[in-house]
């Protein structure tokens, strides 16, 4: 009988789920899986902090569609990973995290390092193993990948104390999942489904809503397919972008707190919604009681907790949704081969005046360098065709606002916990995945501040990533909230010249631009995308240009504050 470590066991199961990258820090507690990594095929990418490992595995996952992977030590390691599987778990996303721990005989008597990491994550995980025995190690690792990446995606965090990592093990192990009580729902209840086809074929004003849940599940070609002959506009939530292309003419693009107001209004309007893989989370619905006042809710999604959470739902259906709304079509083809298509050219002309009477806008003939152009000129020149990520704050919503997304998987941003700092490691994972697309994030000044040292990671590992940096010198949605809500008083919000962006980047090894005048903004960004390497630019822009249009924190989405 052939024996090999824990660890050379661990490796193997990876491999044979298909692993290609792992993001990770060593530390005392998972020498033993450095040591098994160092003969093996698999490719490991030294980040800076281990929080940064969670978020690079989270991009990697979001622009592959593939399960993300990260490794951190005992002790501070994991409890470094805890803010990046939070924001894996609230958005959904599948990662697997591999954390070492005290040795098995020591747990418990408050040993170095020693972090009880399976209890701190319980509750932003989908699930979660501490290995007690080596014989359930290769098991366990299957039983992970599976769990993270079926029904609802997300994060399983796996704990391996150190002399299970050095235990021995037999090579060969047979191994049979059965994983009893998990079953996740995929076809939905065929009876809703026709329901639910009557209920579209007889409304007048409809409107598809479709999230995250659409990309997750590969759905993108069955709900544009089934939004143009259905003629039914569609309004994304923010992890939804891309789902359906931005410039088609039934594209409301985003609703919320800083959605379009053609897309808040047409949800006020509606007198049906479709909800596809979403959740109704508070930015998107405003204040609960005036949300869609005439609207019956058909909502679909995999995760039955979801529905009827936030808002009343008259059709539920649980399944998921690219089998859903393939079985709906269906249904739907056969109401209009009887009956003929429904007439929605009011509705339609209502939709295409809201767009026309309420454009997202900004000062164009301003001298000063508005974000929104910045944002509207890398669109130009990457034709549509970049993995655009972000950090968190205006920079975030200037993106989604201005940049148009038409392909699943180009837009990589913190959704549910809005994490600052997420952006540059989320590109450098997306990039590691997707290594042949252009891969740009835009960043604010003090998001990508809590994450610099990650600029070392990029360079030291050929990971040719762009930074735009919107700089306004402030913490600037925090900033406009204080000028909006708190009488313009800025308390530690103002961060102007407090680092050099381009002698940080050029310190460690990357490249750097800086542009004070509009007329360098296109130039620059065209010299940006042609250099091989890490790039950075410093946009220095008008720094009290605010977000809008916006939704003041309470009120109904259909009143919104647009700014002058």
């Amino acid at each position: 009988m052939s024996k090999i470590t824990g660890a050379q066991m661990l490796i193997k199961c990876l491999g044979n789920e298909g692993v290609e990258v792992i993001f990770g820090y060593p530390g005392g507690s998972v020498i033993p899986i450095y040591d098994a990594i160092y003969d093996s095929s698999i490719r490991h990418i030294l980040v800076r902090h281990e929080q940064c490992a969670a978020h690079a595995a989270d991009g990697y996952a979001r622009a592959t569609g593939k399960t993300g992977v990260c490794m951190a030590t005992s002790g501070p390691g994991g409890t470094n990973l805890v803010t990046g599987i939070a924001n894996a778990y609230m958005d959904s996303i599948p990662i697997v995290a591999i954390t070492g721990q005290v040795a098995t005989g020591v747990i418990g008597t408050d040993a170095f390092q020693e972090a009880d990491i399976t209890g701190i994550t319980a509750p932003i995980t989908k699930h979660n193993y501490l290995v007690k025995n080596i014989k359930e190690l290769p098991i366990i690792i299957k039983e992970a990948f599976f769990i993270a990446s079926t029904g609802r995606p997300g994060p399983v965090l796996i704990d391996i104390p150190v002399d299970i990592s050095k235990g021995l093990i037999d090579e060969n192990i047979k191994i049979k999942m059965d994983l009893k009580g998990y079953k996740p729902t995929y076809k939905g209840n065929l009876k809703q489904v026709k329901q639910a086809a009557v209920k579209i074929f007889a409304s007048k004003k409809p409107v598809i809503f479709a999230g995250g849940g659409i990309i997750s599940s590969n759905a993108s070609g069955i709900l544009t397919k089934f939004a143009r002959e259905t003629k039914i506009p569609v309004i994304t939530t923010l992890l939804g972008k891309g789902c359906f292309p931005e410039e088609d003419e039934l594209s409301l693009k985003m609703a919320g707190m800083h959605g379009t107001k053609y897309a808040n209004l047409a949800f006020t309007n509606t007198d049906l919604v479709i909800a596809v893989g979403v959740r109704f989370d508070d930015r998107i619905t405003g204040k609960l009681s005036k949300f869609v006042p005439n609207a019956e809710i058909i909502h679909i999604d995999i995760d039955p907790a979801e529905i009827g959470k936030n808002v009343k739902t008259n059709i539920p259906i649980v399944g998921d949704a690219k089998i859903v709304l393939e079985d709906l079509n269906n249904e739907y083809k056969k109401l209009v081969s009887r009956e003929g298509s429904p007439d929605r050219s009011d509705w339609l002309n209502e939709i295409k005046e809201l767009k026309k009477k309420y454009p997202l806008r900004y000062d164009k003939d301003s001298e000063k360098i508005k974000p929104a152009y910045i944002v509207e000129k890398i669109y130009e020149i990457t034709k549509g065709d970049a993995i655009i990520c972000t950090e968190v704050g205006q920079n975030q919503m200037w993106a989604a606002q201005f940049y148009k997304f038409t392909r699943p998987r180009t837009f990589i941003s913190s959704g549910g916990l809005g994490t600052m700092g997420f952006g540059l490691p989320a590109s450098i994972g997306a990039k590691v995945g997707m290594a042949d697309r252009m891969v740009i994030d835009i960043a604010g000044d003090g998001s990508i501040q809590m994450v610099s040292q990650e600029l070392a990671t990029a360079v030291t590992n050929k990971i040719p990533i762009k930074i735009m940096i919107l700089n306004n010198g402030y913490l600037g949605m925090v900033r406009q909230w204080q000028e909006l809500f708190y009488n313009r008083r800025y308390s530690e919000t103002c961060i102007h010249n407090c680092v050099d962006f381009v002698k940080l980047v050029e310190a460690y090894g990357g490249a750097g631009f800086r542009v004070k005048k509009k007329c360098d903004v296109e130039s620059t960004i065209k010299k940006a995308l042609e250099i091989n390497n890490l790039v950075l630019v410093d946009f220095w822009i008008d720094r009290e240009e605010n977000v809008f249009p916006m939704v003041e924190p309470g009120a109904p989405i259909n009143k919104m504050l647009e700014g002058k």
